[in-house]
């Protein structure tokens, strides 16, 4: 078991009361509006959270922690994952940001990312998901500057009103694959910049997902995060972290997915008794509990070795992989264990079992995760 310091340790329970107090209450019409959690989000950074990762010069907390940022996505994600997601695309912005954005980046777009507005990160396409390279998305030099064109799909934190900056990737050198990428930091205000189609979304309702379309963008090679051709590079590096962060949000779905089977299990009586007096039951909960704590150790060991600035490529796969699975797992059953009620939208185990569906396919498919750690495997590293 992972030793938390103290300061984690407080984090965690600055996020959990506010997670268990208004997010919580606000979760259920946050999903059936589809509303943005604007309240909630307002809340987090009052508390500190939305800027956790950020520098303290720029009007972040200093608290660099893998650790930390894993903790504070959990236990939102255990009341809300749309809230969960939204705070942990932010976290992927800004670390892309803080790790390979230039001095003058920074210092203009992490004070904003310190106050609440959003950043993004924007990669996938309509005809490039899984096989990042098949970007269509071009950049095309003029003078000093680069002219964007191209559109991105199902782009976190961008709503018609939501969404400040994003890392963009774009293709500077047709015919050459990843190294013909470069990544862009496109601000929301630039002309040509817009909210194409706001998706409909099964789950994590409240977290906006929308087109970022961009027709005749002007930016300055002052905008290029990292050098010219390290486009999928800069991705993939951010992504490691992304993936730690949707293991963290995969683990509080499972978590919170117990805690409804466990509350429920204990009011619902039949024949006598309450139903998780039934050994079948119990062995649900218990393979529930034990897929969940496997998950987060997992996870943990993922964000350690990236916080100790060791290769965590594999880890986060595994972290991603299975905490993703054992979330669909854990709601399934604890929707089970509801029987017809948990069918019904009066119960929240509804909206978790529909949020849990996507933590199987973004920021890379469980198939996408095997296909990086069975790499690791054939070449014996693991």
């Amino acid at each position: 078991m992972y030793k938390f310091t103290d300061e984690q340790l407080s984090i965690k329970e600055v996020v959990r009361e506010i997670a268990q107090g208004p997010i919580k209450a606000n979760a259920e019409k946050v999903d059936k509006e589809g509303i943005f959690p604007k309240e909630n989000i307002d809340l987090l950074v009052n508390a500190g959270i939305m800027q956790l990762t950020i520098p303290e010069e720029f009007g972040g907390t200093g608290m660099d922690d893998e650790i930390a940022k894993a903790l504070a996505v959990s236990e939102i994600a255990r009341c809300c994952a749309s809230t969960a997601e939204i705070v942990d695309v932010h976290y992927l912005g800004n670390d892309i940001l803080m790790h390979r954005g230039t001095r003058e980046q920074q210092e203009k777009y992490l004070p904003e990312s310190a106050k609440g507005k959003l950043a993004g990160f924007a990669l996938t396409e309509p005809g490039a998901g899984t096989d990042a390279t098949g970007q269509k998305t071009k950049a095309v030099k003029d003078g000093n500057d680069y002219i964007l064109n191209g559109t991105k799909c199902f782009i976190s934190n961008l709503g018609p009103n939501e969404g400040n900056h994003f890392i963009c990737v774009a293709v500077t050198e047709p015919g050459i694959g990843a190294k013909g990428t470069t990544a862009f930091l496109v601000d929301r205000s630039m002309p040509g910049v817009s909210c194409g189609k706001t998706e409909d979304k099964m789950g994590i309702r409240g977290a906006a997902v929308s087109e970022l379309v961009l027709e005749d963008v002007r930016v300055p090679e002052t905008a290029i995060v990292g050098k010219v051709g390290e486009g999928i590079k800069v991705a993939l590096e951010g992504l490691d972290g992304g993936r730690i962060g949707i293991a963290s949000q995969a683990c509080g779905v499972a978590f919170g997915a117990i805690d409804e089977a466990v509350k429920y299990s204990g009011e619902r009586v039949q024949f006598g008794k309450p139903i998780n007096a039934n050994q079948g039951l119990q062995w649900y909960l218990a393979d529930m509990a034990t897929r969940a704590q496997a998950a987060w150790m997992l996870t943990l060991k993922a964000a350690s070795l990236r916080q100790q600035g060791k290769p965590c490529t594999t880890e986060a796969a595994m972290a991603k992989y299975y905490a993703s699975e054992a979330a669909c797992y854990c709601c399934d059953l604890a929707l089970q264990i509801h029987g017809g009620y948990g069918y019904m939208k009066d119960y929240a185990i509804e909206r978790m079992y529909r949020d849990a569906r996507i933590l199987r396919i973004y920021e890379g498919t469980s198939e996408a995760q095997k296909m990086v750690i069975s790499r690791s495997v054939m070449k014996g590293l693991i």
